[in-house]
């Protein structure tokens, strides 16, 4: 260890967090969380034993940085994030516990339950995550059960000892019905996108009214709900913030000084078109909030003309998105194209104050691809900028851009399956 590395790790916070271990030339090859981080950087290099890889991963490490979060499920979500943007190589070699999960929650069934799954169906169930710690958030689940209880395996009219625990929602000896355990299961789903806020505040706003209006029953029920989350707090720990604040992540500020913004952009939106030849055309919206995904906002459009012209589509999916003044608007648009893509979506991102560019891969959606940009000048006309694939910078574009062609590709897959059975 060298001379500042060690005086730095003597800086290290008792808070939880993400740490990153970087390499001599600064780039980052092990992304982790750790409730503490001053205990766990520091169980790198203490004089224990360790596993070969463990070893090597070490000598390796040059400089290490951390973001500090409010909590450990915060550094579960950021963790998470981070990895899909750097793909670091250790985090592919030390993989431990960390294949990709979702929580499935299929709320278009009559009945839901909750499952967790490695690869998302292309289906239309509500996927949250990925998550890199299948454990962590299995245990929090358990304990969420408690305050919504769900069902764990398809339904089957049965009683079971879950029934008699209070895990299920008791549909099945006519304790609740199944609108009322959709209603349940929403709420379940704002938690576990970090709006537990949110959800505390509604809860409240629903208790009160019931009990004006007589219903103590339900009053009750959205009282012990209420209680049940606000007690949860010091057993699994989700965030006070709708959304993670990552504001000194370096790939905004990059981003920042890149296109002369006057602030990093707090919420980015990348689009991208799918379909085959001209054939179920759809377009992706997704949202990246202080450069995290927030998979929450995320939209899909069916395009009302269906045309083999991406320019077109891009600019009728911006038009449609444009209208949803209900959706907070955002600082950035990333587009998946070049020069046409951008200029066809131009006037209506100056009317509406964001600002526009293009990733040009030209057809070329390889996750080696470069990292090729299209800025609108200033006067008039285009400036293309390449950016080094090892900058923080051009790992958040790419992961964007990525994030919205495989939602895109995963919209035009389905419809096509649809319509393969119809």
């Amino acid at each position: 260890m060298n001379e500042e590395l060690k005086d730095k790790l003597k800086t290290l916070p008792s808070s939880p967090g993400v740490y990153f271990h970087k390499n001599k030339q600064g780039e980052i090859i092990y992304v982790g969380k750790a409730a503490v981080l001053k205990n766990r950087v520091r169980q790198y290099f203490q004089k224990s034993e360790k596993d070969i890889k463990t070893e090597a991963l070490v000598k390796e490490i040059a400089v290490t940085d951390w973001i500090v979060v409010d909590t450990e499920m915060d550094a579960l979500f950021l963790e998470s994030e981070m990895i899909k943007r750097y793909k670091p190589k250790w985090n592919i070699l030390l993989r431990d516990d960390k294949t990709v999960s979702y929580v499935r929650i299929d709320m278009k069934s009559e009945i839901p339950y909750v499952s967790m799954t490695r690869i998302p169906e292309g289906d239309d169930a509500e996927y949250i995550g990925p998550f890199y710690a299948k454990r962590t958030v299995a245990d929090a689940l358990r304990i969420l059960r408690k305050v919504f209880p769900y069902y764990i395996k398809p339904y089957d009219g049965k009683k079971t000892l879950d029934t008699d625990l209070g895990l299920t929602p008791g549909i099945e000896i006519g304790k609740s019905t199944p609108k009322e355990y959709k209603k349940d299961l929403r709420k379940l789903i704002k938690y576990l996108n970090g709006k537990r806020k949110e959800l505390l505040i509604d809860l409240e706003k629903q208790m009160k009214e019931a009990a004006k209006t007589g219903d103590f029953e339900e009053a009750a029920k959205y009282r012990n709900q209420l209680f049940g989350l606000q007690e949860l707090k010091k057993k699994i720990v989700f965030s006070n913030k709708e959304f993670l604040d990552i504001s000194n992540d370096q790939a905004l500020k990059q981003l920042k000084n890149l296109l002369n913004l006057e602030n990093p952009p707090k919420r980015i939106e990348g689009y991208d078109i799918s379909h085959q030849s001209g054939e179920e055309v759809v377009g992706s919206m997704v949202v990246f909030i202080n450069g995290a995904s927030d998979r929450a906002e995320y939209r899909k459009f069916k395009l009302r003309k269906q045309q083999n012209n991406d320019t077109e589509s891009l600019k009728e999916v911006l038009e449609r998105r444009l209208r949803h003044t209900e959706w907070e608007y955002p600082d950035l648009i990333i587009l998946d194209g070049g020069i046409n893509q951008v200029n066809a979506v131009l006037d209506l991102c100056n009317k509406a104050n964001i600002s526009v560019i293009g990733r040009n891969k030209s057809g070329d959606h390889n996750k080696n691809a470069r990292v090729n940009i299209v800025v609108p000048a200033e006067c008039e006309g285009y400036e293309e900028i390449e950016i080094s694939p090892d900058s923080h910078v051009a790992k958040l574009i790419a992961r964007i851009d990525e994030e919205a062609h495989r939602f895109a590709i995963s919209y035009h897959r389905l419809l096509k399956r649809k319509k393969m059975i119809q």
